[in-house]
C-alpha cells in the first residue's frame, strides 16, 4: 500500500457558565461562526467538533444560521459531534451519579438538535483519572481523547502513539486516543504549508497511522493575533486545501478511524492532565523548583526523554492551593448529596440545572486560562449553589444552626440561616464570616480571593522578553506581556484568607490579630465570642435578623490603642461603573476608588449588576477607609490586575466610645 496518514482533526468549543455576553458574541464573530462557515465549504474534509452544552444551547438560540451549517455537516457525514459533561465539569471531581447525569444530558441534547448521539466525549482539560471510565461507559461513550503526554507517563514511546488504545476500570472499558503535542503547538501557529508537510512526514506504508489533534477552537480566532492569521490571511483555507490536495493525508472522523483500525492494546494511564496544567497545580516554591528542573533538562537536551518523569502535580491540587476553590467544591458536593437524598418525586429539573452549573470547571482553577481569579465566574458558581440550596430548603427544611468542618481544614464552621440570609462563621479563632448568602439575590457577599504568591510572578521580576521569532505567530504559552502596569507592591501576597469581620488591635506595642474563643449563646440565629486585646478583652456577637446581619462589639479595659474591623465584600460590579458608594443623597465615588470618612454613621453600597444594595448603619461613629482589593494574574492577554472585593476598614478608639458598637448590614434589592 502507498504511504498514508489519517488526520483526525478535532476542535473543542467552550465558554464558562456566567461569562459576559459580549465575550460570547465576540467569540462567535471571530471564531465559531467563521470556522463553521469555512469548513462547510469543504464537504470532503472530515473533522470532529465538541461544544459544551451550555454554549451549544446559547449558540443554537442566538446564532441559528451558523448552527444550521453544523447540523448539515453532521447529517452529510462530514462532522462528528463529541459529547461530554453538559456544563464542562472536571469529571474526576464530581460524584459518579453526577458524571453520568452531566454526560447523558449533553448527549440527549445533541441527539435532539443534530439527530446524532455522540459516541466520543471531550474530557475537560484532559484531566484523567481511571475512576471516570465507568461513568463514560455507563453513559454510552465508547472513546475519549487525552494528551500523548498521558501515555508517555505510562511508559509508552512517542512512536507508538499513532492510533488508539483501550483501558478498563470496574468491568467497563473505553478507547483512548492520544492527542499529539507536536500538532497542538503547530496548529494554527505554524504556516499552513509547514503543517501539511509535517503531516505527510508522519505517513507510513502499513499500520494505518493517525495524526491525532483535538484542542481548543478558540486558538482559531480568539487567541492573540489568530483572527487575522487564521481568517483574514487565510491560514485555515490554505491548510484545508493543502490537506485535501495531498495524496498522502486522509481526513477522517474519530468514529470512522475507530471502525477501520484495531486497538493498539490495553493501557493504564496515571492520574494527570496536560503538562502545563500539572505545573499550574503546584504551589510556590514547588512550582519554581519544577520549572527549574524542566529548564535544566531542556538546556541539557534531555527534556523530550525526561518530561514524562517530570510530572508536576495533579488537578485536585487546586483545592489544596486555593482555599476559595476548595470551599466552593465542598459546598457543591454537600448540595449534590442533599439532592441525591431527596425522594425522586421531589427532585426537579431546576435543581439539577443549578447543580450542574455549580459543577462547571472554570472557576475552580487557575493557570494561563482557568477562571478562579475572575469574580464573575465565581459568582456564577455561587449563584447556582445559593439557588440550589434555597430550592432544597423549600422541600427539605434545615435547622437554623449547623456545625461541620466543611472544607476539611481541621476547624469547624457554624452555618446560621433564617431563610433570607445565611452566614458561615469560622471557629478557627478568627470568628470571621467566610460566606454570607442572600437568597433573593442569589449572591455570596464573602466571595472574594486572597492574593497568593504565584509562580509566574517571577517572570515580572525577570522581565523576560517575548520569545516569539520567525514565521507564524506566537503561542500564548510562551508569551510574556502586560495588560496592566504591575508594581512591586501589587505582588505582595496576603497572609491568609480574606473574609468579613476580621479584627486587629493596634497599640504602641504593635499590631495584634484578635483570636476569639466561643462563649455560650442560646439565640436561634446568633453566636458570641470573646478575645483578649491589649490589657482587656473584646466581646463579639454575630446574629441574623430578617434581611440584616448584625455584629456587636463590647470593649472592656483595653487601654490605649485602635480597634479595627476589616470587611471584604464581594460586589459584582467591582471597579466598573455600575457600583458606587452613597452617603445620604451624596455619591461618594465608585468601588474602584478609595474612600475615607472620619465619623461614619451610615454608608450604602449600590450595585446595579447585583440588582441590589448593602446598607451599613453604626450606632456610634467610626473611621471608615474603603479601598479596592486587587490580585495580579496571568492570562493569554498578559499580566493584569483584577479587583476581587471592596475592603472596608472600620476603626475606633474604645476608650472614646459610649458603650458597645453595633454594625448593622442590610441587604435589599435595588
Amino acid at each position: 500500500m502507498p504511504k498514508s496518514v489519517a488526520l483526525l482533526l478535532g476542535v473543542h468549543a467552550h465558554q464558562p457558565v456566567g461569562n459576559f455576553r459580549h465575550v460570547i458574541d465576540d467569540a462567535q464573530a471571530r471564531c465559531y461562526g467563521p470556522f463553521l462557515r469555512v469548513m462547510h465549504g469543504y464537504p470532503e474534509f472530515r473533522f470532529s467538533i465538541h461544544f459544551s452544552g451550555w454554549l451549544f444551547d446559547d449558540l443554537m438560540q442566538r446564532y441559528p444560521e451558523d448552527m444550521k451549517l453544523l447540523r448539515e455537516m453532521v447529517e452529510r457525514g462530514q462532522a462528528e459531534i463529541f459529547g461530554g459533561g453538559y456544563t464542562e465539569p472536571v469529571l474526576a471531581v464530581i460524584p459518579h451519579r453526577d458524571r453520568v447525569a452531566q454526560i447523558e444530558r449533553l448527549s440527549g441534547r445533541l441527539e435532539e438538535a443534530l439527530g446524532k448521539k455522540p459516541e466520543g466525549a471531550w474530557l475537560t482539560e484532559r484531566v484523567w483519572e481511571a475512576t471516570v471510565v465507568p461513568a463514560l461507559a455507563d453513559s454510552g461513550i465508547a472513546y475519549t481523547t487525552v494528551d500523548d503526554y498521558h501515555f508517555l507517563c505510562s511508559g509508552k514511546t512517542a512512536a507508538e502513539l499513532d492510533g488508539f488504545f483501550t483501558t478498563e476500570e470496574d468491568g467497563r472499558q473505553v478507547d483512548l486516543f492520544p492527542i499529539s503535542e507536536a500538532l497542538r503547538y503547530r496548529l494554527p501557529f505554524s504556516p499552513a504549508q509547514e503543517v501539511v508537510a509535517y503531516l505527510e512526514g508522519l505517513a507510513k506504508e502499513a499500520g494505518n497511522p493517525a495524526a491525532i489533534y483535538f484542542d481548543d477552537i478558540e486558538k482559531f480566532g480568539i487567541w492573540p493575533e489568530t483572527y487575522a492569521w487564521v481568517y483574514e490571511k487565510g491560514w485555515l483555507r490554505d491548510f484545508v486545501e493543502g490537506v485535501l490536495a495531498s495524496p498522502i493525508i486522509r481526513t477522517m472522523r474519530y468514529s470512522d478511524y475507530r471502525q477501520t483500525a484495531r486497538t493498539r492494546g490495553v493501557v493504564y494511564l496515571p492520574t494527570t492532565s496536560y503538562i502545563e496544567m500539572n505545573e499550574w497545580t503546584l504551589t510556590v516554591p514547588a512550582a519554581h523548583h519544577y520549572a527549574d528542573l524542566v529548564q535544566e533538562s531542556k538546556n541539557a537536551g534531555k527534556f523530550e526523554q525526561n518530561k514524562a518523569f517530570l510530572r508536576g502535580g495533579i488537578w485536585k491540587n487546586f483545592f489544596s492551593r486555593y482555599p476559595e476553590s476548595n470551599w466552593m467544591h465542598k459546598r457543591m458536593l454537600s448540595l449534590s448529596a442533599r439532592l441525591d437524598a431527596l425522594p425522586k418525586k421531589s427532585r426537579t429539573d431546576e435543581m439539577r440545572k443549578a447543580l450542574h452549573e455549580a459543577q462547571a470547571n472554570d472557576a475552580y482553577w487557575h493557570g494561563l486560562f482557568g477562571g478562579l481569579y475572575l469574580p464573575h465566574l465565581r459568582r456564577a458558581i455561587y449563584s447556582a449553589i445559593v439557588k440550589l440550596e434555597h430550592l432544597l430548603d423549600s422541600v427539605s427544611a434545615r435547622g437554623e444552626k449547623q456545625v461541620c468542618d466543611l472544607d476539611l481544614d481541621g476547624f469547624e464552621e457554624v452555618f446560621i440561616q433564617n431563610g433570607t440570609l445565611q452566614i458561615a462563621v469560622r471557629l478557627d479563632g478568627s470568628a470571621s464570616v467566610c460566606e454570607w448568602d442572600a437568597y433573593r439575590l442569589e449572591h455570596n457577599f464573602a466571595d472574594t480571593l486572597s492574593a497568593p504568591s504565584e509562580h509566574y510572578h517571577r517572570k515580572i521580576h525577570f522581565n523576560e522578553s517575548d520569545p516569539h521569532t520567525g514565521d507564524g505567530i506566537a503561542n500564548p504559552h510562551e508569551r510574556v506581556s502586560f495588560k496592566d502596569r504591575i508594581l512591586p507592591e501589587d505582588l505582595k501576597a496576603d497572609e491568609g484568607r480574606k473574609a468579613i469581620f476580621m479584627e486587629r488591635w493596634i497599640a504602641e506595642s504593635g499590631v495584634e490579630k484578635l483570636c476569639y474563643d466561643p462563649v455560650p449563646d442560646r439565640s436561634r440565629f446568633g453566636l458570641s465570642f470573646e478575645a483578649q486585646a491589649g490589657e482587656g478583652k473584646v466581646g463579639k456577637k454575630i446574629r441574623l435578623d430578617e434581611n440584616r446581619l448584625v455584629v456587636e462589639y463590647e470593649f472592656e479595659g483595653m487601654g490605649q490603642g485602635m480597634f479595627c474591623a476589616e470587611l471584604n465584600l464581594a460586589m459584582p460590579s467591582c471597579d466598573g461603573p455600575a457600583g458606587r458608594f452613597r452617603i445620604g443623597e451624596d455619591i461618594m465615588g465608585g468601588f474602584g476608588q478609595e474612600l475615607t470618612v472620619q465619623d461614619l454613621k451610615s454608608l450604602v453600597l449600590e450595585d446595579s449588576v447585583l440588582g441590589g444594595k448593602v446598607s451599613i448603619h453604626l450606632n456610634q461613629g467610626m473611621r471608615c477607609y474603603a479601598r479596592p482589593h486587587f490580585s495580579v494574574s496571568q492570562s493569554e492577554a498578559g499580566f493584569e490586575k483584577i479587583m476581587q472585593a471592596v475592603t472596608i476598614s472600620l476603626s475606633c478608639r474604645p476608650q472614646e466610645l459610649k458603650g458597645p458598637v453595633s454594625i448593622v448590614f442590610g441587604v435589599d434589592r435595588a
